[in-house]
């Protein structure tokens, strides 16, 4: 199983257009969406390619193949003009075939359920130890195993504003992990 991992997007329609990019260079069987997908917030500064309508229409040309959770600006008008559920606090999805043994993949966005990185909540959901703790939320990069916890923690960065100085998104592919640049 391959997936694209993106989070963050907060309405910027040229980064959400070198996402689409490269979600049809990476060709993925899905795309994880870990919300804050239209609006900038209060805390963030307004994009300079501010342009939440366009990136609906980018979204919703890949809802067949989109698994989404709701970050802390997602709204019920969020959901009116997305053609994918969006309002989940979490997902959960298997990789039955990861190196021969399922993987565990609990997509959250990082303000109701988290790893206590950053700025995320410290509220970590009941994990197995093949498993992964996929957030958003703080705008930052993360990739490693948290040994307290046994799991694997990662967060693909920020599409539309990153705060680490560089947009990126993730890849996920046979129970590994990376993050890609945009």
């Amino acid at each position: 199983m391959k997936l694209v991992i993106a989070s963050d997007i907060h309405g910027a329609a040229d980064a959400c257009a070198r996402l689409m990019s490269a979600i049809e260079a990476e060709s993925p069987d899905r795309v994880v969406l870990l919300g804050d997908l239209l609006y900038h917030g209060p805390r963030n500064d307004l994009p300079a390619d501010y342009a939440p309508k366009r990136v609906i229409e980018m979204l919703n040309s890949i809802a067949d193949r989109v698994i989404a959770v709701r970050g802390n600006c997602e709204a019920e008008v969020d959901q009116m003009v997305l053609n994918f559920p969006c309002m989940a606090d979490h997902n959960i999805l298997v990789d039955p075939t990861a190196d021969g043994d399922p993987y565990t993949l609990f997509l959250t966005h990082g303000h109701v359920y988290g790893p206590g990185y950053h700025n995320s909540v410290d509220a970590w959901p009941t994990l197995h130890e093949r498993s992964a703790l996929v957030y958003g939320h703080t705008h930052i990069k993360v990739s490693e195993k948290n040994e307290e916890r046994g799991a694997w923690v990662f967060n693909p960065g920020s599409v539309g504003i990153p705060k680490d100085g560089s947009a990126s998104y993730g890849v996920y592919e046979n129970g590994r992990f990376e993050h890609r640049l945009l």
